[in-house]
C-alpha cells in the first residue's frame, strides 16, 4: 500500500467534526453551495483519472476534500471503530447498510489510509458522466443488478482475485440504498465471500441521510446539515460453517447503531 498520511485526525479510533465557521451563504443555502464546491472535486479526480495519474493518495484525497465540503456547509460527522480493521493483517471485507451517495464518496478517506480498498458498485456507476473515470480508476467489482448469477460469479471470482492481491472490499449487500433499513433485503453474498477467501468482515453501520437522494437525479439530492452524518465499524469476524452467525451479528451491529441513531427500521430488523 502506498505510504500517505492520515487525512483525518483519528483520536483512540474514532474522529468528530470539530468547531467549524459555516458561511451565511452556506447556512441559508447548503445544497447549492455544497454542490457548487462538490463539481470541481469531481471534474479534478476525473481528469486526474483519464490521464492515469489518480492513485490511491489521490483518492483519499478527493474523499477528504468531500468530507470538509459537507461539514463547510454544517454537516456534523461522527466516525468509530477505525481500529477494529486499522492493524488487521489480512485484506478484509467491509459490509454495511447503504443509504445515499454520501458514503461511496467518503468511505475511501476513512479507509484508504490504512488499507487499499475497492467496491461493489452497480454498473451504472462506471458508465457515469464524468465520475465514471474515478471509479473506473479503482478497479472496482461491477454488478448489473439484473442478473443475480451472473452478479455472484462476479462478486466471488473479482472479490477473490482482489482479495488475494491484499485489495480490500466494500459491499452493500441491498437490492438499493435506503434510508430504512430492513434485515430481509441484506443478503450475504459479502459473508460468502469471506468464507471462500478466508479473509474476516468488518461490519459497518451508517447514517448518510444528510445527503438525500434526489427526485430527477437520484445522486444529487437534498443537503441537509440538521442531520448528523455517523459511521460505526465493527469488530472483525471470521466466518465459521455457513456464516449465519456472522450474518446475523452484522444486521445486529447495524440495527442497534441505527436504534441509537433514532433512524427508521423495518418491523422485525
Amino acid at each position: 500500500m502506498e505510504d500517505f498520511l492520515e487525512f483525518l485526525d483519528f483520536k483512540n479510533g474514532s474522529y468528530k467534526t470539530g468547531n467549524i465557521s459555516i458561511s451565511l451563504l452556506a447556512r441559508i443555502f447548503p445544497s447549492f453551495i455544497f454542490y457548487c464546491k462538490l463539481l470541481p472535486i469531481v471534474f479534478k479526480a476525473s481528469s486526474s483519472a483519464k490521464r492515469a495519474r489518480y492513485g490511491n493518495a489521490e483518492w483519499a484525497k478527493s474523499s477528504f476534500d468531500v468530507l470538509c465540503t459537507l461539514e463547510s456547509v454544517g454537516i456534523e460527522i461522527e466516525i468509530t471503530g477505525i481500529d477494529y480493521f486499522k492493524n488487521l493483517d489480512t485484506p478484509c471485507i467491509f459490509i454495511g447498510n447503504h443509504m445515499s451517495t454520501l458514503e461511496t464518496f467518503v468511505l475511501p478517506v476513512i479507509i484508504q489510509p490504512f488499507r487499499d480498498v475497492t467496491f461493489v458498485v452497480k454498473k451504472s456507476l462506471v458508465e457515469y458522466p464524468v465520475f465514471k473515470h474515478v471509479m473506473r480508476s479503482r478497479d472496482p467489482i461491477i454488478v448489473t443488478r439484473t442478473n443475480p448469477r451472473d452478479d455472484f460469479k462476479s462478486v466471488m471470482e473479482g472479490g477473490i482475485q482482489r482479495l488475494k492481491s491484499g485489495k480490500s472490499i466494500v459491499i452493500f449487500p441491498q437490492t438499493t440504498r435506503t434510508v430504512t433499513f430492513n434485515s430481509e433485503e441484506f443478503n450475504t453474498i459479502g459473508i460468502k465471500l469471506a468464507h471462500r477467501a478466508n479473509v474476516p468482515i468488518v461490519p459497518v453501520a451508517l447514517k448518510t441521510d444528510a445527503w438525500g437522494n434526489g427526485k430527477i437525479l437520484k445522486d444529487f439530492g437534498k443537503i441537509d446539515p440538521t442531520k448528523k452524518v455517523y459511521f460505526a465499524f465493527g469488530e472483525p469476524l471470521y466466518i465459521k460453517d455457513r456464516g449465519t452467525e456472522e450474518h446475523l451479528i452484522t444486521i445486529e451491529f447495524i440495527t442497534k447503531k441505527l436504534r441509537q441513531w433514532g433512524c427508521d427500521l423495518v418491523d422485525g430488523s
